[in-house]
């Protein structure tokens, strides 16, 4: 009788999920902050939802599932998170909102703004460990979500404003990124700089050495 063979078998490399799940924030957040900013009607705003339900929310919560089989524990929880947040938002906006008492919902809405201030600000000084495309990406989103958690508790609709205009930048800042990502990988060579640091951010593997898309 022989004896079962357990040898390791080893699993292939998956491609950087990083790039996908940039697009997808990048995408919702843009599509939002143009109504904070005040340059679309605000009556058009539920356009935002399916963007948020999809490839903000479920591309960005894969995106975040496939860094935990990179062995990326920051790509795994800011994708996971930012999924799980924009999938939240959706929901908030669908099921919630609409029944707050009108004088005090905007405390609510503050505190929802706030807890996510507070994760992106944490994952701001971890994301200086990464590379200098993906940390302005979480400088202008800590400030987006700083401003516009103020201006939800004070009700200051240019307050609200200035924090459209920030996640503007925000979106931006995370479209560069991806296109840093998706197009060095494909050339296999640096094409778009990320400026990279000396830690193990998105699109970088277990022990922070480089992978697919890290060719900067």
């Amino acid at each position: 009788m022989s004896t079962p063979d357990t040898t390791p078998v080893a699993t292939a490399a998956i491609a950087d999920p990083g790039p996908l799940g940039l697009a997808g924030f990048a995408a919702t957040t843009f599509v939002l902050s143009s109504f904070n900013a005040n340059l679309i009607d605000a009556s058009l705003l539920t356009v935002v939802l399916p963007l948020a339900l999809f490839y903000g929310g479920l591309i960005q919560l894969l995106a975040g599932m496939w860094e935990f089989r990179k062995g990326n524990t920051f790509g795994a929880t800011a994708f996971g998170s930012y999924g799980a947040f924009w999938l939240s938002y959706a929901a908030y906006v669908k099921y919630v909102v609409g029944h707050l008492p009108p004088a005090t919902a905007h405390q609510a809405t503050g505190l929802f703004l706030l807890i996510w201030a507070i994760f992106t600000v944490y994952m701001t000084i971890a994301a200086v460990r990464t590379n200098g495309a993906l940390l302005a990406v979480f400088v202008t989103l800590s400030a987006t979500f700083v401003v516009l958690t103020i201006a939800e508790f004070s009700q200051s609709a240019t307050t609200t404003k200035v924090g459209g205009w920030i996640g503007l930048v925000t979106a931006l800042c995370a479209w560069y990124a991806s296109f840093a990502g998706v197009t060095n990988a494909t050339w296999q060579r640096s094409v778009a700089p990320v400026f990279p640091g000396g830690g193990a951010g998105i699109g970088r593997g277990r022990r922070g050495g480089p992978v697919e898309s890290a060719h900067v």
